[in-house]
């Protein structure tokens, strides 16, 4: 059974690749079909009997113009109906018993309205039907009511009906397979943007931890190498810093990538992200790092939500960070966390003579990166030069935290501006 029906499937497959041959067979089975009826007289005296008549030379080669036109019918429908069913009319006016040539009319008129729009098919059937038809009860011996004249629109009415439906349900399982398509096409558009947004998450908090951390190190080891040769106690603390920096970063670092193991890794980290409530250890390290910080106020009542609060973390590490790095010797900062309403604004201030370095002058990502998740929760961010001098980072994030909606108007500018 099963070679048999990979026989089928494949003479199926070569019979659609090669719609001629198709044709070209249908058009010998029709023939083979209107030689054997032209033997049959339909008005014998018992009913239609076999073999009492014999169709002659004209008739066989009309119904072989026929059959030989029908090759052609999905090619040029059109030209195909107009050829068959003239040879159709000369059988009817010109000989009796007529010889079934209406059978590649029928053939005919299904390929059209198979092939074309309902209205063409209403117009070219029912001008077909009455052509023929009329043919038939004006011009043969039976009375105009005969079951042979009836049977010509019958047949042809058909015809015209089975094409009509063949192209709606074709019509209909394009519209069908198109929907799935485009279907498919909108999943995966989602699972890439769904993607690309997972990267840039990752991205962005692998640059606030690595960012800040590292800036820490580096200051550290300056100092240590700077205070080696006459102060070894104070490089020892220095170079304790750094160690303490380090083992952070490594440690933040590995939860931010075990984010990526597998829900069942037991090695896949459980300890909540940092929020504020971490904040006087953020604090204590960059006091350490030499950078004097005032946390001016703290409203931590009632508990922000998780992505909110990890944001407003993310954004003063970030500030401070760009502070200790670009706002210059002898700078300090301030930070204030206030609930206004249904909003916690966050602010870090510095009197920094630096702030060229703020905005991004050496190719960094701070800023964008803390626009991006501020503004992703709906919320909007704020950065540039304070009048006096300085620096001011202020961040406004709703208390429910939401995604911003893509076509929000300037969500994209603040998002994209240069930082």
């Amino acid at each position: 059974m099963t070679t048999l029906g990979t026989g089928v499937q494949r003479v199926r497959h070569w019979l659609r690749d090669h719609p001629l041959a198709l044709d070209a067979a249908l058009a010998l089975a029709v023939l083979v079909a209107m030689i054997i009826g032209s033997f049959v007289e339909p008005s014998g005296p018992d009913g239609p009997t076999f073999g009492t008549r014999t169709p002659e030379a004209t008739s066989v080669l009309l119904m072989l113009l026929g059959a030989v036109a029908l090759i052609w019918r999905r090619r040029s429908p059109m030209p195909v109906l107009a050829a068959t069913a003239a040879l159709t009319v000369v059988e009817l006016v010109w000989f009796d018993p007529p010889a079934p040539v209406v059978m590649s009319t029928v053939i005919a008129l299904y390929t059209v309205a198979s092939r074309t729009d309902r209205p063409t098919t209403w117009r070219v059937g029912l001008l077909t039907m009455a052509a023929l038809t009329a043919a038939a009860m004006l011009f043969g011996t039976p009375p105009w009511y005969s079951q042979e004249n009836f049977g010509v629109f019958a047949w042809t009415g058909m015809a015209g009906a089975a094409g009509d439906a063949v192209r709606s349900r074709r019509a209909f399982v394009d519209a069908i397979r198109e929907r799935a398509e485009r279907a498919e096409r909108s999943r995966d558009e989602e699972a890439r943007r769904r993607v690309a947004e997972e990267r840039l998450r990752i991205a962005r908090d692998l640059h606030d931890v690595v960012a800040h951390h590292i800036a820490l190190v580096n200051v550290q080891a300056g100092v240590a190498a700077h205070v080696m040769d006459k102060r070894p106690d104070q490089a020892k603390e220095a170079l304790a810093h750094v160690r303490e920096a380090s083992r952070s970063a490594l440690n933040e670092l590995r939860a931010t990538v075990g984010l990526l193991r597998q829900s069942g890794d037991p090695e896949a980290p459980t300890e909540p992200a940092p929020g504020l409530a971490a904040l006087d250890e953020l604090v204590d390290t960059v006091r350490r790092a030499g950078l004097p910080v005032e946390v001016a106020c703290t409203d931590r009542r009632p508990p922000l939500p998780a992505a909110v609060d990890l944001a407003a973390y993310r954004v003063i590490q970030e500030a401070l960070t760009n502070v200790r790095k670009h706002a210059g010797p002898g700078a300090r900062a301030e930070v204030s966390v206030v609930r206004v309403g249904a909003t916690a604004e966050v602010t870090v201030i510095d009197n920094g003579s630096g702030g060229g370095g703020h905005n991004g002058d050496g190719g960094g990502h701070g800023l964008l990166g803390m626009r991006e998740r501020v503004t992703a929760l709906g919320g909007s961010l704020t950065a540039g030069p304070r009048y006096g001098g300085g620096f001011r980072v202020h961040a406004i994030l709703p208390v429910e935290a939401r995604t911003a909606e893509p076509d929000e108007p300037g969500a994209a500018g603040r998002t994209g501006e240069n930082t």
